[in-house]
């Protein structure tokens, strides 16, 4: 007997890598956020499935197209809430898909594996991984695993937001033109980026970061990127993370005392340069109980 069900997912601070291999696949490498997408889904026998708020449209459709992959009623009420503003390249649309998906199949009592996700999402529009549990790489227009890599501790991550919005679906639909010596470039990225994120190497994942964030500059440019750079190296910043696809960019400062010390001071040089600085935090173990006493929980269905 169908329920009401519960989905969540977590969000991404844009991406640490994203570029273009040899054999011409688009990749991204994830960076878990602490901010979350939270669905519920009231099961129907009307065969009418609404969604609150109704401009969900994407989630609408992916929790239609899984009802009817697994031969089951598709009405319903699904309902949505988010901690991830849209177009700012924070994975908002994946995560309410990832959301929707796992509510949907929570109230149907329905197996779901993240793969099968993956393919799904894709068939909408090029997703973000957030289905696995912590960083993979990803090929995000076929929906499909390159490597999971594992999670990171909790990270700081100071940001600023360049304002507007960036069509996510518009912008993977741009003709993308990279020289055979750039698709080189990301390929030796992606790999160092590879073994990193498993081995914990916080100086590595913030390298790769940062020249992956310079080379997007002809791509989708962010005004503030040299500031940004300079920050690094008068903050001890591990790195220049981008939303390559967004509006946002972030400095990433380890978790530590020492790291957290860098992170406010480098909040207040991004204040004083007239910019509205933003701290996040990356999802890690325990990072939802942590958002909850912080008072950012989602909440629950009303």
């Amino acid at each position: 007997m169908a329920q009401v069900g519960m989905g969540r997912s977590f969000g991404t601070f844009g991406e640490l890598l994203q570029g273009m291999l040899p054999d011409d696949r688009r990749f991204l490498v994830t960076l878990p956020l602490a901010r979350y997408a939270t669905a519920f889904f009231r099961p129907s026998a009307s065969g009418e499935l609404r969604v609150v708020p109704p401009h969900k449209e994407k989630a609408r459709r992916l929790a239609e197209a899984l009802l009817q992959d697994f031969g089951m009623p598709t009405g319903g009420l699904l309902r949505l809430t988010s901690q991830l503003p849209e177009g700012k390249g924070l994975g908002s649309s994946s995560a309410d898909l990832v959301a929707a998906a796992r509510a949907v199949a929570s109230a149907h009592r329905i197996p779901l594996s993240n793969c099968r996700l993956g393919r799904l999402m894709a068939a909408i529009e090029p997703s973000d991984g957030l289905m696995f549990p912590g960083v993979v790489s990803y090929y995000h227009r076929e929906g499909e695993l390159r490597r999971d890599l594992g999670l990171l501790p909790e990270l700081v991550i100071v940001a600023a937001d360049e304002g507007g919005m960036v069509d996510t679906q518009g912008f993977n639909r741009r003709p993308a033109h990279y020289s055979a010596r750039e698709k080189q470039q990301y390929q030796e990225l992606l790999l160092r980026m590879e073994r990193a994120v498993p081995a914990g190497d916080l100086a590595a994942i913030g390298e790769c970061a940062t020249q992956s964030a310079i080379m997007h500059q002809r791509v989708l440019p962010k005004r503030h990127l040299e500031l940004f750079l300079e920050l690094r190296r008068r903050s001890g910043a591990l790195g220049v993370v981008a939303a390559h696809s967004g509006t946002y960019l972030g400095l990433l400062f380890p978790g530590d005392w020492a790291g957290r010390g860098g992170a406010s001071a480098a909040f207040d040089e991004l204040t004083r340069s007239g910019l509205e600085a933003h701290i996040f935090y990356t999802h890690a173990a325990g990072s939802l109980r942590r958002n909850r006493q912080r008072g950012e929980d989602p909440g629950e269905p009303t």
